[in-house]
């Protein structure tokens, strides 16, 4: 393997990654280019983020991407805690340790580096628009990779779990009540 002295502006590097950007270093051993790309936020996420904080939900950012790029979204979007430059098999890690701290875990990834960590979810949500592996590996999978639709699945799941509470509710009412006059327990015997 070949090692090229290559000089750039390592302040230019910083400033991108301040800004929410990867970048990208480019060379032919006389040219050098700094290309920076950056994920744009989907549009929403910050509003969804604000409904979940309302009802008490905790959102923790766990991603692949460098500690700076990463802070600069969580800031844009309203996340306090960020893990950033983890492998695969150590946001599968963060997940286990905030199950083991007590926490019921809800995680939302759209990559193949995100498969582990969804597979040790209590409740795992794909986007569709991600990879198979995710979206194969969750217990949900949203359509069109609208984050703002994740407020309507958490809703619709605590209604549904509303309703079988009841159900069960009344089951075993009508059970209690009614098996016995069927025994003939409250007809008098003569």
């Amino acid at each position: 393997m070949q090692t090229l002295d290559v000089t750039y502006d390592t302040n230019k590097l910083t400033q991108y990654a301040q800004e929410g950007k990867t970048p990208i270093i480019l060379t032919d051993g006389k040219n050098t280019a700094i290309i920076a790309v950056a994920d744009a936020i989907r549009p929403g996420v910050t509003q969804a983020l604000e409904r979940f904080a309302h009802r008490g939900i905790n959102t923790i950012m766990i991603t692949g991407d460098d500690q700076r790029t990463a802070e600069y979204i969580a800031q844009q979007v309203g996340i306090k805690t960020v893990f950033a430059q983890t492998s695969p098999s150590q946001k599968a890690h963060h997940i286990q340790q905030l199950k083991q701290d007590g926490h019921r875990v809800a995680m939302v990834g759209d990559g193949i580096n995100d498969a582990p960590a969804l597979a040790f979810a209590d409740v795992s949500i794909a986007m569709s628009t991600g990879t198979d592996v995710a979206m194969h590996t969750a217990d949900v999978t949203l359509l069109h990779g609208d984050v703002t639709k994740l407020m309507h699945a958490f809703r619709l799941s605590a209604k549904t779990m509303r309703i079988i509470v009841q159900n069960l509710f009344w089951a075993f009412g009508y059970n209690i009540l009614l098996i016995p006059l069927a025994t003939g327990l409250f007809i008098p015997l003569f």
